[in-house]
């Protein structure tokens, strides 16, 4: 058997191929949906991809299972649990529909799904049985419903989805998929999950890749609750402190059940001509990504150029900041080569943000600007409508500036009702970066920001005053 983990650190994501090397037969399961790696993959090892699968209805990242299985002509499984209310849409009209229990079959190996709900009503793990080696399955591949040291959310649905209290029920399904499925599995069984540190899927992620049914069941913080049977103990730890959920995670909810758009082989990016860039900005008529650090951006940039900091949290960020279910124009990069800017590319279709036309590689030749920021000692002296601090809530109740607002940089463009009509709005984040973000669209957006130089790291710093907390 063949077992390849693939994670992107963007979104926190690991998807997984496996194969029968008698065969040559492989699946991979919880694709993205910049599905090149896999068939790169595939094909160094000597094999082909007859079946993708997915673990359930993603609300973080698009997934790739459409786009895989019409690259390769494999066949797509998808979960038929759940109830009426969740299952695919008609972009899946030709996927095999599993239920508990069902199996996929690729040479030696079976892959068998388990019905886990709790994070999703239809969610399904899978039980894989090397049978070459082993008459009894030895990894779990648990998608959203076991992390390390974690399990997954049950109020995304309430968050993302529309759903009205829904996280009650999914918190009563999570400990009985628990205790009833995962807890009666053998303590060998290696758990491969579908997202590690820094995912909003969860609270508390561990960043080592895999564990086994033992190590959670010993040292998980839910351990304690399932071993007593305390099930509103278990509820009560699981739905307090939750992270802010990102507003662009009801799009991915969306398009993943009716089933995101096919890509198919995409060409180069071109680069763009400066005085064609020139004229286009000037018209309002393109969105200029600059890719640079924030200390970068704020000694130039181009006024309404959103900041999306470098490619290690692309997709994140740029779903912050632009909604291609609201925004028509088209976007030019900045990159330093056509490769940069296919990766760029890559890591903004993942968040099904389509739009990239070409890239640039200076901005020589532009109208440049900079942004306002001010010291974070000036605050009391600079006049404003608003002290904004877009970190997540839990950073905010742990200290913030006091006088200071929480909207979280994954939520301000959704929910611009909360800040000020006219008045200058104060930002501030952790370190500066994330504030860059978010301030970039904001202020493409019409409204008067202002920087806090450092945000509440220098804050703390320069200042020495006490931080205002929330109790949890």
């Amino acid at each position: 058997m063949l077992l390849e983990r693939l994670y992107d650190d963007d979104l926190a994501h690991a998807s997984y191929l496996i194969g029968c090397q008698r065969t040559g037969e492989a699946i991979v399961v919880d694709p993205r949906r910049d599905v090149q790696v896999y068939l790169d993959l595939a094909a160094n090892h000597g094999m082909t991809i007859t079946a993708v699968t997915e673990t359930h209805i993603h609300a973080d990242y698009l997934s790739g299972t459409r786009e895989l299985a019409a690259r390769t002509g494999a066949t797509m499984y998808v979960s038929a649990e759940g109830g009426p209310g969740w299952q695919y849409g008609p972009g899946f009209d030709d996927a095999i529909r599993m239920l508990h229990g069902e199996r996929i079959a690729l040479g030696n190996l079976a892959v068998e799904g388990v019905h886990t709900p709790g994070h999703t009503p239809e969610h399904l793990s899978f039980l894989v049985t090397d049978g070459a080696a082993a008459s009894d399955p030895g990894y779990f591949l648990s998608g959203d419903f076991v992390f390390v040291g974690d399990i997954g959310r049950p109020d995304l649905l309430d968050e993302a989805a529309g759903g009205i209290d829904t996280r009650f029920q999914g918190a009563r399904d999570l400990f009985a998929s628990l205790r009833d499925r995962f807890l009666t599995l053998p303590d060998y069984v290696q758990v491969l999950p579908a997202h590690g540190s820094g995912s909003a899927c969860g609270k508390a992620l561990g960043a080592v890749p895999t564990s086994t049914v033992g190590y959670e069941r010993r040292f998980a913080w839910w351990a304690p609750y399932l071993a007593a049977g305390d099930e509103q103990g278990f509820i009560d730890a699981l739905l307090g402190d939750q992270p802010d959920a990102h507003a662009y995670f009801a799009r991915m909810k969306r398009q993943n059940r009716t089933g995101p758009a096919l890509l198919g082989e995409l060409a180069p990016l071109p680069q763009i001509d400066a005085s064609e860039l020139s004229a286009a900005l000037d018209e309002n008529s393109v969105i200029l990504l600059d890719t640079r650090h924030h200390s970068q951006v704020h000694q130039g940039t181009v006024p309404g150029a959103l900041n999306v900091p470098g490619q290690g949290k692309a997709a994140s960020y740029a779903a912050w900041v632009y909604d291609p279910e609201t925004e028509t124009r088209p976007i030019v990069v900045l990159a330093d080569s056509t490769d940069a800017a296919g990766r760029f590319r890559d890591h903004l279709l993942r968040v099904g943000i389509d739009a990239v036309h070409g890239f640039t590689a200076t901005l020589d030749g532009l109208r440049l600007a900079e942004p306002k920021t001010i010291a974070p000692t000036d605050i009391e002296q600079t006049e404003h409508a608003l002290l904004l601090d877009v970190r997540n809530r839990t950073e905010y109740n742990a200290g913030h500036i006091p006088g200071a607002t929480q909207l979280s940089g994954g939520r301000a463009l959704w929910h611009t009702e909360e800040l000020p009509a006219s008045g200058v709005i104060l930002t501030y984040c952790q370190s500066g970066v994330r504030n860059s973000v978010v301030a970039s669209a904001l202020r493409r957006a019409g409204h008067d920001v202002i920087e806090i130089d450092g945000s509440y790291r220098a804050w703390l710093a320069a200042t020495g005053t006490q931080p205002a907390v929330n109790a949890a």
